[in-house]
Order: C-alpha cells, then structure tokens, then sequence
C-alpha cells in the first residue's frame, strides 16, 4: 500500500514546488531581459533617430547658406541694373544671414572632417565672392554704372557661383551618405527590437506551457493520490478496526489471565500464611521448652539449639511473613489492575477545575507538611469521560507530586490544560526531584520506581495511571530532568466514544 501511495504521488512536493520556483524565477529572469534589451534596443533607436534629425539639420542649414548665396547674387544683379535701393536692402540681409548660415554648418558637423573641410572651402569662396560683389556695389553707388556693369560681365562670379554650388551640392551628399548608414542602423536597431521581443515573449509563452503543463499533471496525479490515499485510509480504518478488536480480546485474556494468577497465588499465599503463624507458635513453644531445660538441666542444651529457637527461627519466620505480606500486595495490586479492566466505562460530563480542587483538598494535611502548593490554571477545559478513572488518574499524579518533592525549597505543583482539535492536552508539573532521562518510560511499568526509595509504595500507580489513559482511549508521557522536577502529560479525547463491539462480542 505504501508504494501505490509512493508512485501515485509521482513528484514529491517539494521537487514540484522547487520546479515551479524555477520556472516563475527563469520567467522573471526572462521579463527583466527583455525589458533591458527593450530599453537598450529603444536607447539605440532614439540615438539614430537623434542622428537622423541632425543629418536633416545639417542639410537645412546648408540650403539655408545656399539660399542666402543665391539670394545675394540675385538681389546684387537688381541693383545693378536698376538702381533699387530695396534690391541693396535685400542684398545686405542676405549677406549678413549667410555667415550665421556657415558658422551654424561648421558647428554641425565639427565632428566631420570632411564637412569641416568644405566648410573651410566654402567661407573661402564666399569671403571673394562677396568683395568683388562690394566693389561692383560701390561703383553702381558712386553712379559710375557703366564701369560697375562692365566689372560684372567682366568678373569671374560666374566661376565662383559654379564653385560655391557644387561645395553645397558636394556637403548635401556627404550628408545624404551619413543618412543612408543612420537610416540602415535605425532600421536594424527597431528590427532587433522585434527581434528581441519575439524572443522573450517565445520564451516567456514556452515556459508558461511547461509550467501549466507540469501543473496540470501535478493536479492529475494528486487528485489521483488523493484518491489512492482515500481509499488506503478506508481500508486503514478497517484494518485499525480489525486490530484494535484483536488488541481488545488480547486485553481482556490478559485480565482474565492475571485475574486466575492471582486468583491461584492467592490459595497457596495464604497456605503459606497460616503454615508460618503455626511455625512462630511452634517456635514460641519450642523457647519455652529450652529455657525450662536451661533451668532443670542446662547440660542436655547445645549451643546450636539454643540458637536456633531463640534466633534463626524467628529471623526466618519474620523474613518469610515480610515476603508475604509483599506478596501479598503485589497480587492485590493485580487483582485492582485487573478490576479495573473490567469496569465498565460510565461516561459523563466532567468540571476539572472542581474535581482537582476536590483532590487539593484531600491532600490539605500532606501538601502543608511539605510546605507545597497545587496551583490550577484557569480556565481548564472540561471533557466527556468516565468520573472514576479521571479522578484516579489525577489523584495518583497529584499524589506523586506531593510525594516526591524536593525538600530544599517549596513545593509547587501545576496543573494546566489546553484543546488540540478534538483532544485535550493536560499537563500536571511540579519542581520535586525529577525522573532521570533513562527512566523516563520505565516508571510507567508494573512494579518499576525510579530513584532513591524513601517512600512508601509498589510501582503500581504510574502503571495504574497509563492503563486507566489508554482504556478512556489516551496516552501518557513524561519530560524531566533530575533535580528540577517533571511534567506528564495527559492526552485526552474531549468526548469518550465507546468502543464498537463486533458480532463476536469483543470490543472494536
């Protein structure tokens, strides 16, 4: 039964328990590299992004230069045909914008050498550029126009202009190459951003489906379990059933058993009784006669049996009367073990609280010889059981107690007591003389004492104790340490249940 019970479980709960941790911790590892390659992954988009934005700047700038160029040129070309001072307005402004225009390229592309160096080319030519543009301009305003025209057919803007526009056309390429490669990294970066994320989001959906799976299988196979085990516990009631039927009819052959014995010691115990009161008549008889025969005639009187009327007669009849009047208590003592055996168990409900008070104060004269104290803490709760075994029971504990206390320092007992479930635990402590730990299941045996013994008694009571326990369906133990007392602990059920009897007439 224990290995169907064994392979119905499968997986012990703590390896399923352990896998299960494994699986939430490698899915929490997965989330966390996910989101850090997310954030990686997103930090890299923005900064190609940040250098796509200024590829576009950078090309804005250089048309904005260009258009401040050819605007100059244009507004230049107006003046000297017409004489428009709003065409040598809007030559001014142009000029004036286009040096802003170049420093704001160089600016943007200082990390570029080429684009430093056509920046270097560009202000190179504007800078003529722009003074043979003056010099024309200065003679259209002196109105010396023909002179001016003639400069400026003569002039080489033309070469110039051509110059200028193709650094403008040659740093709008540099530019549209860097944005090809920005473009291409910005593409790769998102794609390893899905990439990424499909990954995880693979794993994460593959560690769910193993972790539901051994779940689902784990549920499987405990409700399984559950079942095997419910039908193991019925046919463990049975079987408990069955022998607590055969442990009743072995307690009962037992009682019958120690009931004859001692039924039977008893009839040559008191033969033996009756023989050795005869002897000590006899032996009283016998002095008489030796001391008559000293007086008459001391001669006929050995030394051997003087001796033996006066001295090793009674000593041995007085050994022979101690023996059997132990004996004697002995069989008495089994006779009561066996009594209560027999009793028929008359369940009632029970007030603790009053029946040990009730003990307390039979125990009044002994416990103030012994400057002893019983101490019950309230509230003690109550139970369903039979009156006469309870109270022997605590009777013979209580008792114990006051017995073997310590008479170095005063006496105190405890009785304490709390509800586990359906039963009910006890406990009767005292601060006496306490059980050495080899002692400690010996003194519930028939006839065994544990320590010095300078008290009275036969080794019967724990035993009487321990039998009235397990017949009201408890147990019994006890934790102590020599010289600094000892604890029993009394377990039992809140509600007697009277054992079943099967059709055989044994109880179950």
């Amino acid at each position: 039964m224990y290995k169907r019970l064994v392979q119905g479980f499968g997986i012990s709960e703590g390896r399923m328990g352990r896998f299960l941790v494994a699986c939430m911790s490698l899915g929490f590892l997965l989330l966390v590299a996910a989101g850090i390659a997310a954030a990686w992954s997103t930090d890299q988009n923005e900064r190609h992004t940040r250098d796509v934005n200024h590829t576009y700047e950078v090309e804005l700038s250089i048309d904005r230069a260009r258009i401040a160029i050819e605007q100059g040129e244009t507004a230049r070309r107006g003046f000297l045909l017409t004489d428009d001072s709003i065409y040598l307005a809007t030559y001014r402004a142009a000029m004036t914008e286009l040096p802003r225009a170049i420093n704001r390229i160089a600016t943007l592309t200082a990390d570029n050498p080429r684009q430093q160096a056509n920046v270097a080319a560009l202000r190179v030519q504007t800078a003529d550029l722009a003074a043979q543009r003056e010099r024309t301009i200065a003679l259209a305003a002196r109105g010396d126009r023909k002179a001016a025209v003639a400069q400026f057919e003569a002039e080489t803007s033309a070469r110039r202009m051509r110059t200028v526009r193709a650094l403008a056309d040659r740093m709008v390429a540099e530019e549209q190459r860097l944005l090809k490669i920005r473009d291409a990294a910005q593409q790769n970066s998102v794609r390893l951003f899905y990439i990424t994320l499909a990954l995880a989001g693979l794993l994460l959906a593959l560690v769910a489906l193993v972790t539901l799976v051994t779940v689902l299988r784990y549920t499987r196979e405990l409700a399984t379990s559950r079942d095997t085990l419910r039908d193991f516990a019925d046919t463990l009631e049975n079987q408990v059933e069955e022998r607590t039927a055969d442990l009743s009819r072995a307690n009962e052959e037992i009682q019958r058993f120690a009931y004859i014995v001692s039924h039977d010691l008893r009839s040559p115990l008191v033969n033996v009784m009756g023989f050795t009161a005869e002897l000590e008549a006899a032996t009283g008889a016998i002095t008489d006669l030796i001391d008559r025969a000293e007086e008459k005639a001391p001669e006929i009187v050995s030394e051997d049996a003087r001796l033996a009327a006066r001295e090793d007669l009674p000593e041995a009849i007085r050994f022979i009367r101690t023996s059997t009047q132990k004996m004697d208590r002995l069989i008495n003592a089994i006779l009561k073990l066996s009594r209560q055996g027999r009793r028929v168990i008359s369940a009632e409900p029970l007030d603790l609280a009053t029946l040990i008070d009730g003990i307390g104060a039979s125990l009044t004269q002994q416990m103030e010889q012994r400057g002893a104290t019983l101490t019950v803490e309230r509230p003690l709760p109550d139970l369903v059981s039979d009156r006469v075994a309870v109270e022997q029971i605590f009777s013979n504990l209580i008792e114990n107690a006051v017995k073997y206390l310590d008479p170095k320092r005063p006496g105190r007992i405890v009785v304490r007591g709390r509800r586990e479930g359906k039963r009910i635990r006890y406990e009767i402590e005292d601060n006496g003389r306490g059980i050495a730990p080899a002692d400690h299941a010996r003194v519930f045996d028939l006839f065994r004492r544990s320590g010095t013994q300078d008290q009275p008694g036969e080794g019967i009571g724990l035993a009487h104790v321990r039998a009235l326990a397990y017949r009201l369906g408890g147990v019994i133990d006890v934790t102590s340490e020599l010289g600094r007392g000892a604890t029993f602990h009394l377990t039992l059920p809140a509600l007697y249940a009277e054992p079943k009897t099967d059709t055989r007439g044994s109880q179950r």
